[in-house]
């Protein structure tokens, strides 16, 4: 019965989970919020991290009830996300591997998201929207492959919403993208927006150009309210989103969508793929905040499934790298 420890850092939350055997046995997690109006800097964001994940680790440990000799193995994200908050997390994950004599793996952060969705929601080979401050992708599983049938051709959803709530100086606390869906639930005009869909692809920096250039003219001629900007941005968004997951299900065969990545804990846009779903006879599959956001137990989590497939990383290749597609690891652990 493996336990092993993972640590996450790669944007502006930090968490260590601890999983062993499909059961969730500690998360605890931080995040670093800046003042409304502004984004995260890599450099403040890494010292956030480092400041805080000495007492997470211990935390962690302690709500597992486990001694470090009782774990097997030390996961910790290897990309893709900013370099500076990944590289604090992987000094870490590397020293204590040492000091506790521990098996060392390198996890990609985009299949710690799908490991997790699939252990907590029991889908069994969905079509994956991951949906997030940096990536969005559509992804199913084929041949050892996390395959990528569409992704955004730029920025991804979460940083367009992110982005626009800079615009409307909205809060950071807890996160800009739940206050905006909170603001858009009090919407009431849609506005027409620019509508992006190239294939399979999507694209949201034109829409998020259009909205930042038009929202101050709207709302000073009392065209409309922030909350309709926000409903109206959602809307569009989402819609494309689905569209593009439907596609690739139509493409698979497929019966299951599994949403992952912090955006998908946005409540309409769970609503809209359960719509897209029950009118495929499909089943829709989502997680809540504690395991769409990211933590420490997604990378848990993946590193279990490496673990026991044979997978370690050498200290001499346990870097980091920013850029690390979803499709360039090798799934040796499903059919």
């Amino acid at each position: 019965m493996p336990a092993v420890l993972g640590l996450e850092g790669s944007a502006n939350k930090v968490g260590v989970g601890v999983v062993r055997d499909g059961a969730v046995l500690a998360n605890p997690r931080r995040t670093y919020v800046t003042p409304p109006g502004t984004g995260f800097l890599p450099g403040d964001t890494a010292r956030h991290h480092r400041a805080v994940i000495l007492d997470l680790l211990q935390e962690a440990l302690t709500e597992a009830g486990l001694t470090s000799q009782e774990i097997d193995c030390v996961a910790y994200t290897k990309g893709p996300g900013m370099g500076a908050p990944l590289v604090s997390v992987a000094v870490v994950a590397r020293t204590v591997a040492q000091l506790w004599n521990k098996p060392l793996l390198g996890v990609n952060h985009c299949i710690g998201h799908i490991e997790m969705g699939r252990l907590i929601t029991g889908a069994t080979s969905p079509t994956v929207l991951y949906v997030s401050g940096g990536n969005t992708q559509v992804i199913a599983y084929s041949e050892r492959r996390y395959r990528i049938f569409g992704e955004t051709i730029d920025i991804a959803v979460g940083n367009c919403l992110d982005r626009f709530a800079r615009v409307l100086k909205i809060s950071n606390d807890p996160s800009p993208g739940y206050n905006i869906e909170q603001m858009a639930k009090r919407g009431k005009k849609l506005v027409e927006l620019p509508y992006t869909v190239k294939g399979m692809d999507v694209s949201f920096s034109g829409i998020l150009s259009f909205i930042e250039d038009a929202a101050q003219r709207m709302l000073a001629t009392g065209e409309c309210t922030p909350e309709d900007l926000c409903f109206s941005l959602q809307e569009t968004v989402f819609a494309m989103l689905v569209e593009i997951t439907e596609r690739a299900m139509a493409h698979c065969g497929s019966q299951e969508a599994l949403i992952v990545g912090g955006v998908g804990c946005n409540l309409r846009l769970q609503e809209m793929m359960e719509t897209m779903c029950q009118e495929r006879g499909a089943r829709l599959f989502a997680t809540d905040e504690r395991f769409c956001i990211d933590n420490g137990a997604m990378i848990a989590q993946a590193g279990w499934e490496m673990f026991r497939a044979g997978h370690r990383t050498p200290l001499s290749d346990s870097g980091i790298t920013q850029r690390y597609r979803t499709d360039e690891v090798e799934v040796t652990w499903r059919d």
